[in-house]
């Protein structure tokens, strides 16, 4: 039977050993934490949004770049210290900031995240079914898109029928839609010049989904080793002969797939591959509305604030910014309470949750980011070494989908997308 080593447990280390699985392949994931999906995956914005294909690195980046130096209340935030790391990787970011560079990236990325829906709805639908799997709040509720200026609204506009004509569905909304599609914003409309409703997009609890995917996947036989750091690759004529760890030793498998995320590049280099994926460090804080009746029930992103706020079941998570930091994942309360702020602004009612501290989940984590906003997947120089990262800010969009290319081409099918404008060696 032919074996696998996926290295890598959250979104995209764990739907490609499902997939893995599904092709009768002998499966190991091996995650350096202890357990799943405690990175990245951990307490993101929980999106499942084809409407979000558009890339942060949209035509005049440099400017809202330039200005955000020493603005702790930026939404987007360089800090000239990550200099070091960025420069090269920098370049390449403002090179895809072009109109044309843009659009194609939104063609790609919309291939990907609406092959990613119908591969997640396979996937939720057998989780579904299995008795032991827990639940992940998952919601098919659409999602918001809101603007606070005439002007903002009319380049939203804009981008929306740029995505409808790729099939993303959306409808344009006054004010007084908005509150129809979401009451609980009634109060804090009067803000807001319209919005966009999305009402294909999805979101739930990323690390609950990952929970319940490792659960499933261990019954089904998959072997799924925590603490179990990934020192390096051992290649040997054209191909990767082992995995070293801290814990176990080397390990060897047929076919090895690094879906590590922000530390996939330091792997990579251990087997000379220069991967060009950064962290940029977002913040979520999560509180219970428990007891709030009228509590939101669709996820809504303020556009011009930067900010998105989801509900999971008794509770709401504000998530937002990009900061340009290096691999620092401390948490700079300023950048936190900007959070809660917007929050309150949206919801006027919600104050007194937002405001108890005593329970909230505070939360800064690294987004795995390519300089186009592409994720990196396929197969590497090396015949048995395969890559499923830099999925950026739209992991649980797009994650399902590269998992099930990857392994396509692990077993020698036709991919159902073209890999091209996700090879690693496209830098």
């Amino acid at each position: 039977m032919t074996t696998a080593i996926v290295i890598g447990a959250g979104l995209a280390g764990l739907q490609t050993a499902w997939y893995l699985n599904a092709a009768g392949i002998e499966t190991t994931v091996l995650e350096r934490l202890d357990g799943v999906a405690l990175e990245s995956s951990f307490a993101n914005g929980g999106l499942i949004t084809p409407s979000h294909a558009a890339p942060w690195n949209a035509p005049g980046i440099w400017k809202v770049l330039l200005k955000s130096i020493g603005n702790e209340q930026a939404p987007v935030l360089f800090r000239p210290r990550a200099l070091p790391l960025f420069w090269r990787w920098g370049i390449e970011f403002l090179r895809h900031s072009s109109p044309e560079r843009f659009r194609a990236t939104i063609r790609a990325n919309v291939a990907l995240a609406n092959t990613s829906v119908v591969e997640f709805q396979k996937i939720r639908q057998r989780l579904a079914t299995d008795p032991l799997a827990e639940g992940f709040e998952h919601l098919s509720n659409g999602t918001l898109m809101l603007y606070r200026s005439p002007s903002s609204l009319e380049k939203g506009i804009a981008n929306a029928r740029d995505m409808e004509s790729h099939g993303i569905a959306c409808e344009v909304l006054d004010r007084r839609g908005v509150v129809e599609v979401e009451p609980a914003l009634e109060a804090g409309a009067q803000a807001m010049a319209g919005g966009i409703s999305f009402p294909a997009d999805q979101s739930g609890n990323a690390y609950l989904y990952c929970r319940a995917l490792a659960d499933y996947l261990q019954r089904c036989g998959v072997t799924l080793r925590s603490r179990c750091e990934v020192l390096s690759l051992r290649a040997e004529g054209g191909r990767i002969r082992s995995v070293v760890t801290a814990t176990e030793g080397e390990l060897e498998a047929d076919v090895v797939v690094v879906a590590g995320g922000v530390f996939s590049p330091d792997l990579a280099k251990t087997v000379k591959l220069d991967l060009a994926v950064r962290p940029v460090k977002g913040y979520s804080v999560t509180f219970g509305v428990d007891g709030w009746n009228q509590a939101p029930t669709v996820p809504v992103v303020d556009d011009d604030l930067h900010v998105g706020v989801t509900p999971l079941g008794k509770r709401l998570r504000a998530v937002g910014s990009a900061e340009f930091v290096g691999y620092d994942k401390s948490i700079n309360a300023a950048r936190l309470n900007a959070l809660r702020d917007v929050a309150k602004q949206l919801y006027p009612a919600a104050a007194p949750y937002v405001d108890d501290h005593a329970e909230q989940v505070e939360w800064a984590g690294l987004r795995p980011m390519t300089p186009d906003c592409l994720p990196i997947v396929g197969r590497s120089r090396y015949d048995n070494l395969f890559l499923n990262t830099g999925h950026s800010y739209l992991g649980w969009t797009t994650g399902a989908a590269t998992s099930r290319l990857v392994v396509d081409v692990i077993c020698g099918r036709p991919p159902a997308l073209d890999l091209a404008p996700y090879r690693a060696d496209r830098f």
